[in-house]
C-alpha cells in the first residue's frame, strides 16, 4: 500500500515479546513499507528492545505496567494520521493492515476493528472466546456496539479517534474501554473479519483469564456508571423499591386490618428502601447532567482534528504546491 498523502503509524505495545516482537515488525515493515513503526516496550526483562530495534522499529518505553498505560503512552507521543495498532506476538495478520487501512480511508472512519477469525484451540482459547462473547454481548446491549470482537487488540484508527481518546484504564480493559467511547461520540466505525494465528513456539500469553477477565466486567460496569447513569442508577433505585414496595404493602395491610403497626423494623427498612430509592433516582439525575457535560468536551476536542479523508486530501495538496512555490518563489 503507498499512501504519500497519509502518515500511518504502526503502534505495538510490548512485554516480553522477544521471541515474536522481531517477526512483528518485519511482517508490519513488509505489509505496509512507509509507515513508521514504533514498539512501546512495558518493562520487559528479556532482549524485546534489542531485538525491535534491530528490526528497525523506534523503541519508546513505558514505565507504569499495564497494556491500558502503555496505550496511553502511544496515543499521546506518536502523530499521525493513521494509526495501526496490534499487539507484538505476532499473532495478528499484518497483511490485512492495507485493507483495514482503506476501509477507513474510503469511508472515512475514525476506527476499524480486526475480528479475530481461528479455530485453533491453541491459538483462541474456548474461555477466552466464550468470555470475549459475554463481554461484547454487555457492551453491545448498554452501548448498543456494532463490534463482534470486543478485545481485538488489532485496530486502526483516526487521528481525531487517538488525540479525543481519555484513556483511563491500566490492563487488557483497554479495548473495552476505545469501544465504548466510539459508541458514545458515535463515530462511524467498521469491522473486518483478519486471521488469528498461534503464537510462536515458547511464546506465552500475558493475559490471565480470571483476574483480567474480572477487570474487564469490572470496567464494563464503571463505563456503565459514567456513561449511561440514568439506566444504572435507575436499575439500582428498582432493586431497591420493589422489595420495600412488598413489605410495605403487608405492614400496611395489617394495619388495616388491626389498625396497629406491630411490624416497627419492616416498617423502618421499607421507608428506608424507599429513601435509597429516592437518593438513586438523584444521582441519576445529577450524574447524566456530568456525563453530558463530558460527552461534549470530548466532542469539542474531536471535532478539533480533521477526518482522515481531510487529512489526506490536504497533506497531498501541500505535496503539489510546494515545488511550485519554490519554482516560482
Amino acid at each position: 500500500m503507498n499512501r504519500p498523502d497519509l502518515e500511518i503509524a504502526v503502534i505495538l505495545p510490548c512485554y516480553n515479546e522477544a521471541i515474536a516482537i522481531g517477526e512483528t515488525v518485519k511482517q508490519f515493515r513488509a505489509a505496509l513499507p512507509d509507515a513508521v513503526i514504533y514498539v512501546f516496550d512495558n518493562n520487559s526483562t528479556d532482549d524485546s528492545v534489542r531485538i525491535a530495534e534491530e528490526a528497525g522499529a523506534l523503541v519508546f518505553s513505558e514505565p507504569y505496567q499495564g497494556k491500558g498505560n502503555v496505550v496511553r503512552r502511544m496515543f499521546a507521543d506518536v502523530d499521525a494520521d493513521v494509526y495501526v495498532m496490534a499487539d507484538g506476538d505476532a499473532t495478528y495478520d499484518s497483511s490485512a493492515a492495507p485493507e483495514l487501512i482503506n476501509l477507513l480511508v474510503s469511508k472515512n472512519l475514525d476506527m476499524v476493528n480486526g475480528a479475530r477469525v481461528n479455530d485453533e484451540t491453541d491459538a483462541y482459547r474456548p474461555g477466552h472466546k466464550f468470555g470475549n462473547a459475554v463481554f461484547s454481548g454487555l457492551v453491545k446491549f448498554f452501548f448498543k456496539s456494532k463490534i463482534n470482537d470486543l478485545l481485538s487488540g488489532y485496530r486502526v484508527f483516526s487521528r481525531r479517534f487517538v488525540k479525543s481518546f481519555p484513556a483511563v484504564s491500566n490492563g487488557f480493559e483497554i479495548e473495552t474501554e476505545l469501544t465504548v467511547h466510539a459508541m458514545q461520540m458515535r463515530m462511524p466505525i467498521g469491522e473486518v473479519e483478519t486471521q488469528y494465528f498461534s503464537r510462536l513456539p515458547d511464546s506465552n500469553s500475558k493475559l490471565a483469564t480470571f483476574s483480567d477477565g474480572w477487570r474487564i466486567l469490572k470496567m464494563i460496569g464503571l463505563l456503565i456508571k459514567d456513561e449511561k447513569p440514568i439506566s444504572f442508577f435507575l436499575s439500582l433505585a428498582l432493586l431497591a423499591f420493589l422489595p420495600s414496595l412488598f413489605v410495605f404493602i403487608s405492614v400496611f395491610r395489617e394495619f388495616l386490618d388491626t389498625g396497629l403497626v406491630d411490624r416497627i423494623p419492616s416498617l423502618v427498612v421499607a421507608v428506608s428502601g424507599f429513601v435509597a430509592s429516592m437518593l438513586f433516582i438523584v444521582c441519576a439525575l445529577i450524574l447524566q447532567s456530568l456525563a453530558l457535560a463530558r460527552r461534549e468536551a470530548r466532542r469539542m476536542s474531536y471535532l478539533q482534528y480533521e477526518g482522515v479523508a481531510a487529512s489526506g486530501a490536504n497533506r497531498m495538496q501541500s505535496y503539489l504546491v510546494q515545488p511550485q512555490a519554490r519554482r516560482f518563489g
